[in-house]
């Protein structure tokens, strides 16, 4: 991986986008990175004595190689679990661009490397004028995309990596994530993604519910 960092895109929503930035993570600290995880906005927080908390960004804190405090981490905390524009509509909170932007310095000053998890699709809608792809072309990062293996993937995959290069921004490899265990011909589809997606299959993550981050590294390679 490069030092800088990447931007973990998905095909869609519960694709598996965390559990591969953990496994990232897990993978960057045992190669000797200083590499932290960042969720810029999270809709779905449960309110604690601390604040509001979301289960993505706490786990992503758990196996960063580098301590950051919550707020950082996950500057863009809303309650409700539905697409950001309509849980920071229902909070009352305008989404703006530029405390994600503070919050992503001071994390890349910190680290050696920024593994930046975004919310939903590439067009998930943050605001009525802004949406995910427009977080991703601001911070500038080579794009890492979650592909969930399941029906619909290559049509799915293959939009996703369209548009990413058409915002201009580099498609630096994909992961593989087993989200139905029941999905027929997998290696097969995996074998078209292969041919058709225009860059490099980082590995495939097995479906393995409760399985810890660490012991799933060995599935990615990262040069």
């Amino acid at each position: 991986m490069t030092p800088r960092g990447y931007f973990i895109a998905g095909t869609d929503t519960g694709v598996g986008k965390t559990l591969a930035t953990c496994v990232l993570l897990a993978r960057a600290r045992a190669d000797g990175h200083r590499a932290v995880g960042m969720k810029p906005v999270a809709a779905g927080c449960a309110m604690t004595p601390e604040g509001p908390r979301n289960e993505d960004a706490l786990a992503l804190m758990r196996y960063a190689g580098v301590a950051a405090d919550y707020a950082t981490v996950n500057p863009i905390a809303l309650p409700d679990p539905l697409s950001p524009h309509l849980a920071a509509a229902r909070a009352g909170v305008a989404i703006d661009l530029a405390p994600v932007l503070a919050a992503h310095r001071r994390l890349a000053s910190m680290a050696d490397m920024v593994l930046v998890e975004g919310a939903g699709g590439w067009l998930a809608p943050l605001s009525d004028t802004l949406a995910m792809n427009d977080l991703a072309r601001r911070l500038g990062l080579p794009v890492l995309l979650v592909v969930g293996l399941r029906l619909g993937c290559l049509n799915h995959a293959q939009l996703t990596a369209r548009a990413i290069a058409a915002d201009g921004l580099r498609l630096a490899g994909w992961i593989g994530s087993r989200i139905d265990p029941d999905m027929a011909c997998v290696a097969e589809n995996i074998e078209t993604l292969r041919r058709r997606l225009p860059a490099p299959c980082l590995g495939v993550l097995p479906w393995a519910p409760g399985a810890p981050p660490e012991r799933l590294a060995a599935n990615l390679r990262t040069g």
